[in-house]
């Protein structure tokens, strides 16, 4: 009966960690593990400091980025593609190749090499209006734009930056855009009711999403677009990710790979 037990137990395991697995199915893919494990941690201080919910802020910041493999997101830092207010340094037009063969724009003239000239096509694009995280004198111009790719800490700075931004310049009491206002305020009354930890909850993280986005004069107006986060956070396992980190006091690659 006690061997019978155990093995009941063990099946019921390892059916809990299939499912999971298969929920979590944007594990498997190597870019998006290394764009998370890179931002994790810092996303869930940022969130517990200013309190936001760190879920829907990955979630967020991988759709936004494209995992941080968008061209603007790596040469700039700028991971959650937050627009510049007055004063911000901006990344400026760049005359850049499209590789047909990778789908995308290369920026990096190692990589650039790589390609054929049939493969390229080379266009001038447009101003990102976005923010530029790159430090002086590099801010703002066409001047070393594969700073980020090769100096590691100076591309931690510049997405620490990114967050700290949203956290403090876009999530606020006193933001001009009345969703950001609004959800400050809805965030701030959850948690003097239940405490920071109501930031990690399922629930929490769904409805920050549906309210900063999605409709007009919010962080992205397309309907589409909460939706695309919100599966993000479900196929990564952002919730649990983040509740395994902060909870479980897991470090990053025992959570990642942790399934029940």
């Amino acid at each position: 009966m006690l061997l019978n037990k155990s093995i009941l137990i063990l099946l019921l395991t390892m059916t809990i960690s299939a499912l999971n697995a298969n929920e979590f199915s944007f594990r498997k893919y190597a870019h998006v593990k290394e764009f998370y494990k890179a931002n994790s941690l810092e996303a869930i201080e940022v969130a517990k400091k200013y309190k936001l919910p760190p879920a829907a802020i990955l979630a967020i910041a991988g759709l936004e980025s494209g995992y941080g493999r968008g061209y603007v997101a790596q040469i700039t830092g700028n991971i959650l593609s937050l627009g510049a207010f007055k004063g911000d340094k901006e990344l400026p037009r760049l005359y850049l190749p499209y590789s047909k063969s990778k789908k995308s724009v290369l920026f990096d003239p190692n990589e650039i090499k790589k390609h054929s000239k049939d493969d390229l096509t080379w266009k001038k694009r447009p101003k990102s209006l976005k923010i530029d995280y790159r430090p002086a004198p590099y801010a703002g111009t066409t001047e070393n734009i594969t700073l980020l790719t090769y100096d590691k800490t100076m591309k931690e700075k510049a997405n620490k930056a990114c967050l700290d931004d949203f956290a403090t310049r876009w999530i606020i009491n006193s933001s001009k855009v009345k969703v950001f206002k609004e959800a400050r305020i809805w965030l701030n009354k959850l948690v003097d009711k239940h405490g920071v930890d109501i930031l990690f909850t399922k629930e929490v993280n769904i409805e920050f999403i549906s309210k900063i986005g999605g409709h007009p004069h919010s962080f992205n107006y397309r309907k589409t677009w909460p939706k695309k986060a919100k599966l993000i956070m479900k196929k990564v396992g952002l919730v649990k990710l983040t509740n395994d980190i902060q909870f479980k006091d897991m470090k990053f690659d025992s959570a990642w790979s942790n399934n029940i």
